[in-house]
């Protein structure tokens, strides 16, 4: 992703930069990059001698190589491949063992270095994961403190169509607050379902999902066009880890008991599955009693939020002694007389940027912090 996080390089800049201000002493340095005085002392000897490469990490390679592969056994390789362009290193250097025992042959991982030194391995495609949520977590301790969100396991219906059931809960009463059967998760129809949620009962401090579409992206801090409007409402777009259901476990729970009650048999068609959902809402926050809550129901626990939906979306107003730059259509940010990549979800929205540190601006959507621009570098840290 285009999206530049904290490289070492980054730290030796920014402990640089730290250092010549004179405002830091080596052992406060130390803490604020994790690392000891000696190296410290070493990044600083060596910017002193040479400050344009000093920085720069040294090579380990060595300069013969004893047990460099001999350029017969390479050239047997390469023919293979020729021959098989399908097969991988494994699969070469099988065949030749067999075929020719008598020869040292290279490790499997020798191989393919030396394939890949011949451009003769296809590079597999770059998969860009989201960005982790760091921020703790708002602790539910009422209703609307912090709902949760998520698509059921989609199943099919008797005419074959898949069913994606959305769901929404208040962390704190259990309450089913929606529970909609779509065609697909995407974006409009699952704002939809929150703007319905947020017409009936208000809005929460705080809305809770997994890192999948819509709720997340690959873009700057996994925003996405949905949790941008969250963060416009007022709302924090919290993101449990991957491979962690439980740190939306009550949300889960509720999950397991929708798919015993209410998609098994699953509906012939999409209406009459929506009729089923809507009986199980109703079950579920009126009828079920709850044992965390003394075998109360979630509707007797729930109350309806005082924040209400506006009639139209507010305008983001930041402080006055902020910078207020706008994020160009292409994903770009102006800084000076430098335009730099900042993030494509985020084209058309102003953000705005406050200096915590020399040279250092952290960049807000609204209240939201997004990244760290360093203005020495020109390069953003991520948070």
């Amino acid at each position: 992703m285009p999206w530049k996080e904290i490289y070492v390089m980054d730290q030796k800049i920014q402990m640089i930069s730290r250092w010549l201000t004179g405002e830091y002493s080596i052992t406060e340095l130390s803490q604020i990059h994790d690392v000891s005085r000696k190296t410290l002392y070493k990044w600083i000897e060596r910017y002193q001698q040479d400050r344009e490469n000093g920085l720069k990490e040294l090579s380990r390679r060595p300069v013969t190589f004893a047990n460099a592969t001999s350029a017969d056994i390479v050239s047997e390789i390469l023919k293979l491949k020729e021959k098989n362009e399908h097969w991988g290193a494994r699969k070469l250097l099988g065949w030749l063992e067999k075929h020719q025992p008598k020869k040292q042959w290279p490790v499997s991982s020798t191989v393919h270095d030396i394939l890949r030194r011949h451009d003769m391995v296809k590079a597999r495609r770059k998969r860009h994961l989201t960005p982790p949520y760091n921020d703790p977590f708002l602790e539910a301790i009422q209703p609307n403190e912090v709902w949760s969100a998520d698509y059921k396991g989609q199943f099919r219906l008797g005419c074959g169509d898949y069913c994606y059931p959305f769901t929404l809960t208040d962390n704190y009463s259990r309450y089913l607050l929606s529970c909609r059967g779509l065609e697909h998760p995407a974006y409009k129809p699952t704002r939809d379902c929150f703007e319905k949620a947020f017409r009936e009962y208000g809005l929460p401090n705080a809305i809770r999902t997994d890192n999948g579409v819509p709720f997340a992206s690959t873009g700057i801090r996994g925003l996405s066009k949905l949790s941008i409007w969250f963060i416009k409402l007022g709302i924090v777009p919290e993101r449990i880890e991957k491979g962690h259901p439980e740190q939306n476990g009550r949300h889960e729970r509720m999950h397991r008991t929708l798919k015993a009650e209410a998609t098994k048999p699953p509906q012939y068609s999409m209406a009459a599955q929506q009729r089923v959902f809507d009986w199980f809402c109703d079950y579920f926050d009126n009828d079920r009693p709850h044992g965390a809550w003394g075998q109360k129901t979630p509707a007797s626990v729930y109350k309806k939020s005082n924040r209400k939906y506006p009639n139209k979306l507010p305008d983001i107003e930041y402080p006055e002694h902020y910078q207020i730059r706008r994020v160009h259509q292409g994903g770009g940010l102006k800084w000076g007389n430098k335009e730099m990549y900042f993030s494509s979800v985020l084209a058309g929205e102003y953000v705005g940027l406050t200096e915590v540190d020399n040279g250092l601006w952290t960049i807000y959507l609204s209240f939201f912090p997004l990244a760290i621009l360093d203005e020495r570098t020109f390069t953003f840290i991520s948070l």
